[in-house]
């Protein structure tokens, strides 16, 4: 499981297209569906770490949603919720909701909260500061990175320090175009090496990738430097 993928169920397009929108700049994978139904069956499929789901879906009773996802599995929810009343909240809560969000709700505010259930609900991965993103993984207890392939077991990348200080610079943050200098300044703090020494080790570390099955990563921001997400990620993340 990926501990940063947020399933968002939510009947608003432009709500939730903001939220995802944040939530994305905050290193969380998103994707979004407007309907119960659907959303369940994308559940089994997208194997979220948390779902945001909200409690005014059209023809969806979602107390039988909540029992229902109960019966087979322990993913946290969050219920965005309109109605203040207080036996609303609590009668989400006992169906197995683990918090719920009142509209109309800040994105930083939601960004906390999923921070906080991610935190409760998965305290080994909070622990070991494991950062993750499209199945390439850094592990900063271990100082180690590696891929995870699709049955869920992880291939371990032979990375060298300033490698492994590169990936970790990316993965904190995968949308922002970070530029020679910072990734220099990131990986070899104490080098008065020029910033072009970099795409040596950008060159290297993509081949390693390419080799564990991850193709154009990091991708080449023309101009700037490189990012871990290339621009037509990002398009197609956005238009989810």
């Amino acid at each position: 499981m990926n501990h940063r993928r947020i399933l968002i169920i939510e009947d608003r397009s432009e709500g939730a297209g903001v939220l995802a929108t944040y939530l994305k700049r905050e290193g969380f994978e998103t994707t979004v569906v407007h309907d119960g139904i659907p959303g369940q069956a994308l559940f089994r499929h997208f194997d979220p770490a948390l779902v945001l789901l909200d409690i005014t879906l059209p023809g969806r009773d979602i107390h039988r949603f909540l029992f229902e996802l109960r019966q087979t599995c322990l993913t946290p929810v969050i219920v965005l919720t309109a109605a203040a009343d207080v036996t609303e909240k609590i009668g989400v809560l006992r169906q197995g909701a683990d918090d719920y969000i009142l509209k109309p709700y800040n994105p930083r505010e939601v960004a906390a909260r999923i921070q906080t259930v991610l935190r409760r609900a998965w305290p080994a991965q909070a622990s070991r500061s494991v950062l993750e993103c499209d199945g390439v993984w850094v592990d900063l207890d271990a100082l180690v990175g590696g891929v995870r392939t699709a049955d869920g077991d992880s291939v371990l990348l032979s990375l060298t320090r300033t490698e492994l200080g590169v990936l970790t610079a990316l993965l904190k943050t995968p949308y922002k175009a970070f530029t020679r200098e910072e990734l220099l300044a990131s990986s070899m703090p104490d080098s008065d090496a020029q910033s072009r020494v970099i795409d040596t080790h950008v060159h290297n570390l993509r081949r390693k990738l390419e080799a564990a099955g991850v193709m154009q990563v990091p991708s080449t921001v023309r101009a700037v430097g490189y990012r871990f997400r290339s621009v037509a990620k990002l398009r197609q993340m956005g238009a989810r």
